[in-house]
């Protein structure tokens, strides 16, 4: 790794830094940090972590931090991880994302992450990466009411696509889905889950938002399968947003991701460990994708992080 400016400085003080702690001193360090923001941010960042079974939990009034406690894990056992992917990012926008990302984790730094969020584009859809044609078979998981599909079309046209599949697994949401896209060509509805195997599974309903509705191993009606089994044609693009079933749906679709190379547009924030392994388990199937990190989400906490690979 060579540093040439200030963001691989600053990348390589704070890898340094977390290489330099045992365990113990990584977790109260992070705590230390934890407690010197104010306590109103303190409580949002618990109803926040509480609402969705993603991180751990927090409850400050009974001192429980598992949170703090397993993102000190992560970053103890996977920095070297971090450091790959931070040598895969292919623009230094990326490479200060994942660099404000880590800072926010370990330092508690508002600053950077609010420096690095994106504003420009649209989620999934910066222009600056993504390259779209008329010939695209878009593949989109977790497509809720249709809001990326009409997103995509307002970035490049209503012209400038073969294909779309959409995906979803709440019946309510399904419903308003189709409604929103009925007067569009060419879009396939399927109401279903996409992950590493066939079966079926339940849907677990998120109190506050239907789109963070997530799948259950526990057995129920919904029917889940694999890019692979479930689309026969080459597909172009695929967008993943599914709640924790990222890593599976890419070893569900690895033929796709092989044969057809499709660009991938992927959410990595649905546990602390999709950071680096998304990235890798692609390279692991086609290491000449190149890869990028966009982060649309709030700077207390940096969620909506998407990974481009392209």
């Amino acid at each position: 790794m060579v540093f040439l400016n200030i963001i691989d400085r600053n990348f390589k003080e704070l890898v340094n830094e977390i290489k330099s702690l045992t365990e113990k001193e990584l977790y109260y360090q992070i705590r230390k940090n934890f407690d010197k923001i104010p306590d109103e941010t303190k409580r949002s960042c618990m109803k926040f972590f509480n609402q969705f079974n993603y991180w751990g939990t927090l409850d400050i009034d009974n001192n429980n931090y598992e949170e703090i406690e397993l993102k000190a894990l992560e970053l103890l056992n996977h920095i070297d991880d971090f450091v790959w992917l931070y040598n895969h990012l292919c623009d230094y926008r990326s490479k200060n994302t994942l660099y404000s990302v880590l800072s926010n984790w370990y330092r508690y730094d508002f600053i950077s992450a609010t420096k690095t969020k994106e504003y420009m584009y649209d989620d999934y859809f910066d222009l600056d990466i993504l390259n779209c044609t008329k010939d695209e078979v878009i593949v989109d998981l977790g497509a809720y009411t249709g809001d990326t599909v009409l997103s995509y079309i307002k970035n490049y046209g209503i012209d400038c696509y073969k294909k779309i599949y959409c995906y979803e697994v709440t019946k309510e949401t399904f419903e308003v889905l189709k409604e929103n896209l009925k007067s569009f060509n060419n879009i396939d509805f399927r109401l279903k889950g996409i992950s590493d195997k066939e079966g079926m599974m339940k849907v677990i309903n998120n109190s506050e938002s239907l789109s963070a509705n997530t799948l259950s191993d526990e057995n129920g009606d919904t029917i889940v399968t694999t890019l692979d089994l479930d689309i026969d044609e080459p597909i172009t693009l695929i967008k993943s947003d599914i709640e924790g079933l990222e890593q599976n749906m890419i070893i569900g679709s690895k033929n796709h991701i092989l044969n057809d190379h499709p660009k991938l547009l992927i959410s990595v924030y649905h546990s602390n460990e999709d950071l680096w392994k998304i990235p890798k388990m692609i390279y692991d199937i086609s290491s000449d994708y190149k890869f990028y990190l966009r982060f649309t989400g709030s700077p207390i906490y940096p969620t909506e992080i998407t990974l481009f690979a392209v």
